[in-house]
């Protein structure tokens, strides 16, 4: 690839709200880039992740595509764990205090975390750093002077800060620490690039660039990646929401879960979450934009290009022959009514309230004729909670879709 080419596969999927800061990180990359060129040398890359859970979905990985973006044009990756910052937790995007951790459990969290980030990286390219080697050295000193560079109406107006704000609720001293230690760990690692979501913005092209230049070094370049909706096509991919697609399942899970995402929001899969050049992604829209790609047909080439980018050629073909099986050759319809699952509820919660039988001895009638099916496979305890989200069945001709 050219400079152009490199620049605008780079910038693919990425969000900054304000079209003038775009361009200055585009400006900013490019010019980086030939730098690098020049001088013979690879760009350092890095993104931070806080391991305060140990269960990853498609939607943690967007960065991480970013990351092997750069590797594959032969640059130099660092994969940051947070074990100093997660003991506070990112406050960026949460509208409450976020609970301590220990050390200890951001440790075992780590592990289990890298692991199924090299499903996406390549681990023979990439380097793992972890924060405490610099935070916990610091001294009162050095946080005085880090903090010299903001004001406390920065923080203020950042939304999740004014929200609890202006809701009389309590914002903390130290949660205003987390965008100063992120800015710090850019410094310590000496990048050019510092990747992160939109949730990062102000950590990344405010906290690390004001840092790095108060401290003389050249400030990083903020390649700010959208946040990837979840299966409603509507709001932030979340475990808690229960519209994920999560990393350790099945083949045939993420085909499947790909393949119940609004037509919508297929464009942001594409830009976000598969290894398509630009060029590609753009032919894949302009396909469905022009009506010469039928939606299934789109959504079924999406769902085979993800699960391959997770798992193997041969588990997204074997995923989408089952898909193929059960809902096409088993006349499931396409279009069917939605259902959003609450928790604790049992199969004949669903039932009912999804109004596919009309009372608790109608539902459990179905269940003992092995009339009910979820995803094909049938569902045989009415009081058991109800497994997980998908196509519903009850008789031949009743479906929902579990969200």
């Amino acid at each position: 690839m050219n400079i152009n080419e490199q620049v605008e596969l780079l910038m693919q999927g990425t969000e900054y709200g304000d079209e003038s800061l775009r361009k200055t990180m585009e400006t900013e990359l490019r010019q980086r880039l030939i730098d690098a060129e020049k001088e013979g040398r690879k760009l350092r890359i890095y993104c931070g992740y806080d391991p305060r859970t140990a269960d990853l979905h498609i939607g943690h990985t967007v960065t991480m595509r970013k990351l092997r973006q750069f590797q594959d044009l032969g640059h130099e990756v660092v994969f940051l764990i947070g074990t100093y910052t997660s003991l506070i937790g990112d406050p960026s995007d949460k509208d409450k205090l976020r609970p301590l951790l220990t050390q200890a459990q951001t440790l075992e969290n780590a592990h289990s975390y890298a692991q199924q980030a090299f499903r996406v990286l390549d681990e023979s390219k990439t380097t793992i750093r972890y924060n405490h080697e610099w935070l916990q050295e610091l001294k009162f000193a050095d946080l005085i002077k880090l903090a010299s560079n903001f004001t406390i109406q920065q923080f203020l107006t950042r939304e999740a800060f004014r929200k609890r704000w202006d809701g009389d609720d309590a914002v903390y001293l130290h949660e205003f620490f987390y965008a100063i230690m992120q800015g710090y760990d850019a410094y310590a690692l000496k990048t050019d690039v510092q990747v992160g979501g939109t949730d990062q913005l102000f950590n990344i092209v405010t906290a690390a660039r004001k840092i790095m230049t108060s401290l003389g070094e050249k400030p990083n370049i903020g390649i700010i990646m959208s946040i990837l909706p979840g299966t409603d096509g509507v709001v932030k991919m979340s475990k808690s929401l229960g519209n994920h697609i999560p990393l350790n399942s099945t083949p045939e899970d993420m085909y499947g879960k790909v393949m119940s995402i609004p037509d919508a929001a297929m464009g942001q899969f594409a830009r976000l979450v598969t290894r398509w050049l630009p060029a590609d992604v753009a032919a894949f829209e302009n396909g469905l934009k022009s009506g010469a790609t039928h939606p299934r047909d789109a959504k079924m080439k999406l769902a085979h290009e993800i699960t391959f980018t997770y798992y193997s050629a041969a588990d997204a073909e074997r995923a989408q022959e089952a898909f193929v099986r059960l809902f096409q050759q088993g006349n499931i319809p396409e279009e069917m009514p939605e259902f959003a699952l609450s928790s604790g509820q049992t199969v004949i919660d669903v039932l009912i309230a999804a109004g596919l039988v009309s009372s608790k001895s109608d539902g459990r009638r179905m269940i003992d004729q092995k009339g009910v099916k979820l995803d094909g496979d049938v569902l045989e305890k009415a009081d058991a909670a109800f497994p997980h989200p998908g196509v519903l069945q009850v008789g031949k001709r009743r479906f929902v879709r579990v969200k």
